[in-house]
């Protein structure tokens, strides 16, 4: 020891000795501070920090050996080897980097003892190779014992130093223990090693070339320990601020993912067990972090989901892909459920192996709810514009389709679809009709007509409609709408039914829908063009009225199409003799009207032969040969009226003229007709007030038994007293109510007052009161006779209503269902004329009649017609074959009634046995005697 000191303080320069001490520390401080950080490291990183202490260190330790040989004056001129100079630092940094490495990656003791150890013999081999590079005048004998005493003396400080590294919990505190067992070990061995060493000298020994001088040695070594210790600590603070810094960030990052509270944001382990847990993720799933850490993630599926091992594919698919990204249902720890977006990343430890998982988890049930309900109105939108009823087509600015639908494409014929192809309107305008025309050239000009029309309507007028007839007949209707980016929008609509429907009603408005004739409308106007015309060229116009005969008759017997049948007929008849200026319409029912212009009469008699040979010409509907004819009447302008209307009028009146006619088909209007149609017109007038100014009355006709004699009941009769023209007969005014409407009001007149004085009879005779067809059509008949017999009290037993068989002949269903209402009140029903006009046998069973009242018009030939007593004898036996009573009309004779008697009749009316007369005459006397007057 007393030789180690002696060496020290004699043989050495203090200063260099202290530069060595304080480059030593230095170089120590350094290695200690990168040794932790590469502790502190991972994977490749750690590797690099402690190859970067090993370097630094070796060198330090290299140049505090130098400069302490510096520090050395044996007495003798020093010089040093450079190969052997070189090779101590290379084993220097070797050595020592390799005890770092081993300190570093070799766990707990013998990392410490082992790096220790290697570091002692480092740098005692650094040493004993450089002291061999010392070149001397001499020879250098060295102390084993010292030399043995050295290299375990700087062995022990170092694995000392190494262990405070590793041990010592606190940084700093570990760094400065650490520095100063280090520096010790390094000055330890150096200094002890120094004092083993005896340099005996030898003058004459030559000086040896290419030597490294001290004084050079001292400022290389000097400057650049100090250099380069300077880096690593200057680097070594770099590092130890960037490590703070990174923490720091690392714990800001962790504070920023624990707060952060819409997503939920946890790690798995490598089996899906939850390692960590946020704010986020608490309040998204209701669990604490107490609480779900540990668990494996899959209780956040359904029970379905983790049977079918939803949770564990979703982390073999992150495993495999990198990365896995869902959307589904997730439960939360109260049992709800919510729709989550759902991102896995697996992550790697240090040395690349898997360690976990990360998850986020966003709940976006809202966007979710948002995104469904615009995907149900955007699918709802595709509905409804897949079944418009009319084509549409969206273009942009530069003209391309970007969308069309299903209609569109059947109107233009398309099998798919063209938007989204990139197609210009031009271009598609080119496929239509490339499709409809087979030549090209026609092809493309009808495109480019369209083309530029359709620019016009858009360009130019901002849109609008157009209508374009396409080649295979359908009409379109198209209407462009822009938009304000610069495309727009058409739709297309085929409006060809359409179309034909407005003509076909515009048709119908002036045509008669079932002959296809002109109607009153269309000849109306063109009556009044021929009147202006025959104004102006002094010409003149002829007006036909004509009427069918036996219409009415071919309806009733042969049905409403026989009837339809007869006007197709006869108008087609019509159409096809007219002839330049010649006209012809129908007015409706059976009534037609014609205009003939004319200049010689001779030309309006052929016009008249023409239409009157068509109208009795034979038809054949089915196994009947129908025969119709008709009546005309004529009224010729200027003589006869100058407007049309006042023709028209006058041509009817002709034409009833002729109607009423017994052997006159064509009748001319005459000024006397007018005026019969307007006293007829003032009879109807007056005909209204009647009732109410008292001018009618009941008379009585009294009917009786056949057999016996005795009175059965009174056939109300109706007598209307005129203040101007006396008494008008039933058969002129009843016609006439009939046909102007006022037979209702005067018809519940006669019901109600026949009934009241009924009512007020002794006796509990019937009364047979007629029911006008008009009265029978009313659908109020069976109320009114109801509340006439409550009202006035009579039994409904002494009431009988009298029908004929052309009553219910028009509509024959619903009139006897009226008759059969009328008859559960307890009134009794008889059938009228029995014998005249149609007289069918099917009437008789379709209804159960109380009562057959024979027509007079047999009683008036019974005498002297054996034809006419036998269709008497044959009633008379239907009746009774029936049990039905049969009552004959007109019974004027005796004779008559001794033919009554015999053949069994039951009942009569007539002259002979009483005339008509108030009740109050009839009742004046004795009753039978009355009736007998």
């Amino acid at each position: 020891m007393f030789k180690v000191l002696t060496c020290l303080v004699v043989e050495h320069n203090p200063k260099l000795v202290v530069l060595a001490a304080l480059i030593c520390f230095l170089s120590s401080y350094g290695a200690v501070t990168l040794l932790q950080r590469a502790r502190g490291s991972s994977g490749k990183a750690k590797a690099i920090w402690a190859t970067a202490a090993g370097i630094a260190s070796g060198f330090g330790i290299w140049a505090t050996h130098f400069i302490a040989m510096l520090a050395y004056d044996p007495g003798v001129v020093l010089g040093y080897q450079m190969d052997l100079t070189g090779l101590s630092l290379a084993v220097a940094i070797v050595l020592t980097t390799t005890a770092l490495l081993i300190a570093t990656h070799v766990q707990d003791r013998p990392g410490w003892i082992a790096g220790g150890v290697v570091l002692g013999g480092g740098v005692a081999c650094m040493h004993f190779l450089g002291m061999a590079a010392l070149d001397v005048p001499g020879s250098i004998r060295w102390d084993a014992a010292l030399v043995v005493t050295s290299i375990v003396a700087g062995s022990l400080f170092d694995v000392a130093a190494l262990r405070t590294i590793a041990r010592v919990g606190k940084p700093l505190k570990a760094k400065i223990l650490a520095t100063l067992l280090m520096t010790l070990g390094i000055v330890a061995l150096h200094f002890t090693a120094m004092g083993a060493v005896t340099i005996e000298a030898d003058l004459l020994a030559p000086a040896r070339e290419g030597l490294i001088q001290p004084h050079l040695l001292a400022f290389v070594i000097a400057g650049t320990a100090f250099f380069l210790l300077s880096m690593v600590l200057i680097a070594a603070g770099f590092a130890h601020h960037a490590e703070l810094s990174a923490a720091a960030a690392e714990r800001e990052f962790a504070r920023f993912v624990r707060s952060v509270k819409d997503y939920a944001i946890y790690m798995l382990d490598v089996d899906g067990r939850v390692a960590s847990w946020n704010d986020g993720a608490e309040a998204n799933k209701g669990y604490s972090a107490e609480e779900i850490v540990g668990k494996n993630f899959a209780c956040f599926y359904s029970k379905e989901d983790q049977q079918a091992g939803v949770p564990q594919k979703a982390l073999e698919v992150a495993l495999g892909n990198g990365k896995f990204e869902n959307e589904g249902w997730r439960y939360r720890k109260d049992g709800s459920r919510f729709w989550a977006h759902v991102v896995i990343d697996p992550f790697l430890d240090e040395e690349g192996k898997h360690a976990g998982f990360i998850k986020i988890v966003k709940d976006i049930t809202k966007a979710k709810l948002d995104a469904d309900r615009i995907a149900e109105v955007s699918n709802n939108l595709d509905v409804a514009l897949e079944n418009m009823s009319q084509g549409i087509c969206l273009f942009d600015s530069s003209d391309r389709l970007l969308l069309s639908n299903r209609r569109c494409r059947e109107i233009f014929g398309f099998s798919e679809t063209l938007a989204g192809k990139g197609l210009t309107f031009r271009q598609i305008l080119d496929t239509v009709f490339a499709r409809m025309y087979s030549d090209p050239e026609i092809a493309r000009a009808k495109a480019d007509e369209l083309y530029q029309k359709h620019r016009i309507e858009m360009v130019g007028k901002g849109g609008g409609d157009i209508v374009e007839k396409l080649a295979n007949g359908r009409s379109i209707l198209t209407k462009h709408r822009t938009l304000p980016d610069g495309g727009w929008v058409s739709t297309y609509e085929d409006i060809t039914e359409r179309l034909d429907t407005e003509e076909q009603i515009t048709f119908l408005a002036r045509h008669d829908s079932l002959t296809g004739l002109p109607n009153r409308l269309q000849f109306s106007s063109y009556l009044e063009e021929e009147l202006d015309a025959a104004a102006w060229f002094n010409r003149k116009v002829a007006v036909v009225g004509i009427d069918l005969n036996k219409f009415k008759e071919v309806n009733d017997l042969h049905g409403h199409a026989a009837g339809d049948f007869v006007l197709v007929t006869i108008a087609q008849r019509v159409k096809g003799l007219l002839q330049d200026g010649e006209f012809v319409a129908r007015f409706g029912g059976d009534e037609f009207a014609a205009v003939k212009r004319f200049e010689e009469l001779s030309e309006l008699n052929d016009f008249l032969r023409r239409i009157e040979k068509s109208l009795h010409e034979e038809m054949r509907f089915g196994d009947f040969e129908l025969k119709s004819g008709g009546s005309m009447g004529v009224a010729i302008y200027p003589q006869d009226a100058e407007t049309a209307d006042t023709l028209i009028n006058n041509a009817d009146l002709a034409m009833y003229r002729a109607k009423a006619a017994l052997n006159q088909t064509v009748c001319f209007y005459e000024v006397s007709m007018d005026e019969a149609a307007r006293q007829r017109r003032a009879l109807a007038n007056d005909l209204w007030d009647a009732v109410e100014k008292q001018q009618l009355a009941l008379h009585y006709q009294v009917q009786k038994s056949v057999m016996s004699g005795e009175v059965i009941g009174y056939e109300v009769l109706l007598r209307w007293s005129h203040p101007e023209r006396g008494m008008v007969p039933p058969s002129e005014f009843i016609p006439l109510a009939e046909e102007c409407g006022a037979i209702l009001p005067i018809g519940e007149w006669v019901l109600r007052e026949a009934c009241r004085e009924a009512a007020s009879w002794e006796s509990k005779h019937k009364i047979a009161v007629n029911l006008s067809p008009v009265q029978l059509a009313n659908g109020d008949i069976v109320s009114l006779v109801g509340d006439v017999l409550t009202q006035t009290g009579l039994d409904p037993n002494r009431l009988e209503l009298e029908i004929t068989e052309s009553t219910i002949i028009d509509d024959k269903e619903r009139a006897l269902l009226t008759l059969r209402q009328i008859k559960e009140l307890g009134v009794t029903i008889a059938i009228d004329d029995f014998g005249t006009g149609y007289s069918s046998l099917e009437t008789l069973r379709s209804f159960p009649f109380d009562k057959i009242k024979l027509d007079k018009s047999f009683m008036w030939e019974v005498e002297g017609s054996p034809q006419a007593k036998a269709i008497v004898r044959a009633i008379l036996a239907l009746g009774q074959s029936l049990s039905v009573p049969v009552l004959a009309e007109g019974v004027e004779t005796q004779k008559q009634l001794d033919i009554l008697q015999a053949e069994g009749c039951d009942e009569a009316q007539g002259y002979l046995l009483g005339r008509p007369a108030p009740i109050t005459l009839l009742f004046a006397g004795d009753e039978d005697e009355a009736a007998a007057a």
